[in-house]
């Protein structure tokens, strides 16, 4: 007797997760929030602040994401407590892969002054990468800029690699005047 009381006992339970997932609609969210700003943190210093309206957690699906469908603003400092900021009217963020996928006049502003705008930017957390196949525009500090069809960077811009550009780039003649006779 107590063995078939076991053994109903664990198949009932197993039948109530069933009918739980029954319920759920399909595509629904395992969690929403409002009025988010979330402070990310490492050994006690913030490094990542996350502002948006509206947060929806898919994590409950077989490809994770969480949305961010009213747009979303974050902050980030690097080591040297430089801030850099990003919006956009849109995003998606995929937990498997680390990609952050930012659409809808996409503005980046870096801690020195380089303003990146976008209809759409990738970024991929995991191997610090950001890049886009629709047009943007660079502008920098000096006042010279750029406009392309698609760009592929490190998320720090030290390498960028652009196709189909033109822009405007000021030169400081006297600062390569003296670099030149510098190395004769």
């Amino acid at each position: 007797m107590a063995i078939l009381f076991v053994i109903t006992f664990f198949s009932c339970e197993g039948n109530y997760k069933n009918v739980k997932q029954l319920t759920r609609k399909d595509n629904e969210p395992m969690g929403i929030g409002k009025e988010i700003n979330a402070k990310y943190t490492d050994s006690g210093k913030v490094v990542a602040n996350l502002i948006t309206p509206i947060y929806l957690d898919f994590s409950n699906l077989g490809f994770p994401f969480k949305e961010f469908p009213e747009g979303v603003e974050v902050q980030f400092w690097n080591e040297d407590d430089e801030k850099s900021t990003v919006t956009s009217k849109y995003a998606i963020q995929y937990e498997n892969t680390g990609i952050i996928d930012m659409r809808d006049d996409v503005v980046l502003v870096t801690h020195d002054s380089l303003v990146l705008r976008a209809d759409q930017l990738y970024w991929d957390q995991k191997n610090q990468w950001v890049f886009t196949n629709q047009p943007y525009q660079i502008e920098f500090k000096d006042g010279s800029y750029n406009d392309g069809a698609w760009f592929d960077s490190s998320q720090d811009f030290t390498t960028f690699l652009s196709r189909k550009n033109a822009g405007v780039q000021l030169i400081d003649t006297k600062k390569e005047e003296k670099d030149a006779q510098e190395n004769i």
